[in-house]
């Protein structure tokens, strides 16, 4: 998920860096107007925060040497507040991960933040809330949609290394992720399941004002 610092030409690391700044822009916005509009979910955001902090902190090396494979800790951001606030949050992650650990790099922040704020939580956002209107187990549509978020993040890490270094090279790069990457999403996915169930016994109003689940939903969980 990391791409390392210096790895991708300079053409592309402008690129994602352009397109992640709009998204950022949209974001912080999105991020005031909720937090104007209900500062008691200030508590859930700062844990959704740590969560991706935390997972995507514990940095796997990629047999390729180009990159990283971890958990994203994006689950819990996306379902709660959707892609556009998850892109900030993955931003300062991704800053403080650069600057202070090692882990990516400021030319390929762009492209990271991309791939792992915005790409993955955006399709498990889409699937979490068409799935909302249907009659299947909220438990079990938590954890597809986790699994989406981790595994979407790495296909576009994919796809941005092969869109540097030939296209040909991408179902190398699908596959060499695929071998870590799906079970970790698999672990994730059951984390952020036992993480949900919890925060709706303890505080089930923070998912009920963020349209997260709804009251029946978060009764059901308490039973």
């Amino acid at each position: 998920m990391h791409i390392m610092e210096g790895v991708l030409p300079w053409e592309w690391a402008l690129f994602w860096w352009a397109l992640t700044i709009i998204i950022l822009i949209v974001g912080i916005f999105q991020l005031n107007k909720v937090v104007r509009k209900n500062r008691e979910v200030l508590p859930l955001l700062a844990v959704s925060g740590a969560f991706i902090f935390v997972l995507s902190s514990l940095k796997l090396p990629s047999v390729f040497g180009m990159s990283s494979t971890h958990p994203t800790g994006t689950g819990l951001s996306t379902i709660a507040f959707g892609p556009a606030i998850t892109t900030v949050l993955c931003a300062i992650v991704l800053l403080f991960q650069a600057l202070l650990l090692g882990h990516g790099g400021l030319t390929t922040f762009g492209a990271n933040c991309f791939a792992m704020g915005f790409f993955g939580p955006l399709l498990a956002w889409l699937f979490y809330r068409a799935m909302q209107k249907t009659n299947i187990n909220i438990y079990l549509t938590i954890f597809l949609a986790v699994i989406i978020a981790g595994l979407a993040s790495y296909v576009m890490t994919a796809l941005q290394l092969a869109l540097a270094f030939g296209f040909e090279t991408l179902p190398e790069f699908l596959a060499i992720f695929a071998v870590t990457q799906i079970p970790i999403s698999i672990v994730e996915g059951l984390i952020i399941v036992v993480a949900v169930k919890f925060i709706a016994k303890v505080k089930g109003e923070f998912f009920t004002k963020t349209g997260t689940l709804t009251e029946e939903q978060v009764a059901k969980m308490n039973k």
